[in-house]
């Protein structure tokens, strides 16, 4: 089955500035910033467990704020919801930036952290709307992948961007490098092209409008199943990067051995996105969604077994090959199941699942290690993987994708 766009001539690059850039920029304002937030809050006074605490309001402001960034998206629209973002962002990168000269330092950087999260939510959703929206269903996966991709990207680039910029300014330049790029991404997202069909009717029917409730409960068969396999695999993602400086601990390596087995699976996780999603748009979501979850579940088993570098190693770029082609699948599925009226009420419960899962991926592994060991504690986030690829095969299959023809 076709669509009558799918029949018009695309091509990916003929959107990449104005879809993929604001993306990069936004990634690498976040990646300049991220090692460097513990390390603030410590300077203004935080105990270790404090400036933990402030380095996760990044998630949490993300993952509460999901659900009011679908608002905030249906009232601004796709486009300035991310030039918003992005602003907000750059905003609260500055006030982070001059923290340590405020009274309160840390309560204005903790501040900070939760605007970043709670832009990020938005700028998330309104990128993915707009792609679903904008690119043809036969490249939905591709767009979709790449998306992710240069995501990834944006967060390997910007620590190094970060790092050269405090040889000159400290550690406040890492921040004034994440407001650089915020202001960048908000230029470059003035020109997206807006949509011909917004969600808000001309005859200004707010009636008739779905609500986060309505839509929650029409497709509670979508989330109550597929949406269980998101979550899965959202926490095996996140606790894959808490594994693999944990056991190089464990194993007695030195920091740059770690930052070298990180630094290559990173590598590796950056280079498959794009056939990873043109496989997905030819063959179907589920010869990704099962290969990859299995593949970074069963490389979570063997970690505990690995006793040296280079087992730990071989371990690592499995699980990065395994997430580089899961890159866009969250939210490839979303939009092929979100609905026409109410995608963005959709897509707001969807990455709030997903969220879900990502927080709560290290909390299991924190808790196994508490009460066994290292050793099953970075096993039980590998459990989950082979969970999501059995949600995956027995649900792609029998949900009947609604592909928004």
């Amino acid at each position: 089955m076709t669509s009558p766009d799918d029949a018009q001539p695309f091509s990916l690059r003929s959107i990449a500035v104005a879809a993929f850039g604001p993306t990069l920029l936004f990634g690498i304002g976040q990646g300049a910033i991220l090692p460097v937030v513990a390390l603030s809050a410590r300077e203004l006074g935080a105990t270790v467990a404090v400036a933990a605490l402030v380095v996760t309001l990044i998630g949490l402001g993300s993952w509460f704020f999901n659900l009011p960034a679908s608002l905030v998206t249906l009232r601004f629209g796709e486009r300035w919801s991310i030039v918003g973002a992005a602003v907000a962002a750059g905003l609260a990168l500055a006030a982070a930036a001059t923290s340590s000269l405020a009274p309160n330092g840390l309560w204005l950087l903790a501040v900070a952290m939760t605007v970043v999260g709670m832009s990020g939510a938005v700028f998330g959703l309104a990128r993915q709307k707009y792609l679903t929206e904008a690119v043809p269903v036969a490249f939905r996966a591709r767009a979709l992948s790449t998306l992710g991709g240069v995501n990834r990207i944006g967060v390997f680039i910007g620590p190094f961007a970060g790092a050269a910029a405090m040889q000159f300014f400290d550690i406040a330049g890492a921040y004034w490098v994440g407001v650089a790029a915020m202001a960048a991404a908000a230029l470059l997202s003035l020109t997206i092209p807006d949509l011909a069909t917004p969600d808000v009717p001309s005859g200004g029917d707010g009636a008739s409008q779905p609500t986060l409730r309505s839509v929650a409960v029409s497709h509670a068969g979508v989330f109550l199943s597929l949406g269980v396999g998101i979550l899965l695999l959202s926490a095996l993602r996140s606790s894959r990067q808490v594994v693999i400086p944990l056991w190089s601990d464990h194993l007695g390596m030195d920091a740059t051995s770690a930052s070298l087995i990180y630094g290559l699976s990173g590598a590796i996780d950056m280079l498959v996105f794009y056939p990873a999603g043109k496989l997905m748009d030819r063959k179907g979501r589920q010869w990704v969604a099962i290969p990859s979850t299995l593949l970074m579940g069963t490389a979570l088993l063997l970690i505990p077994l690995t006793g040296s570098f280079t087992g730990l190693l071989l371990a690592s770029l499995l699980i990065g090959f395994g997430n580089g082609i899961s890159s866009g699948l969250v939210m490839t599925l979303g939009a092929d199941f979100s609905p026409d009226r109410g995608r963005g009420q959709f897509l707001g419960l969807w990455r709030f699942m997903a969220d879900a899962g990502s927080t709560g991926g290290p909390v299991l592994l924190s808790g196994v290690t508490a009460l066994a060991s290292l050793g099953p504690g970075v096993s039980a986030p590998g459990i989950l993987g082979f969970a999501a690829a059995g949600v995956f095969a027995v649900v792609i299959p029998r949900l009947k994708h609604r592909r928004n023809y």
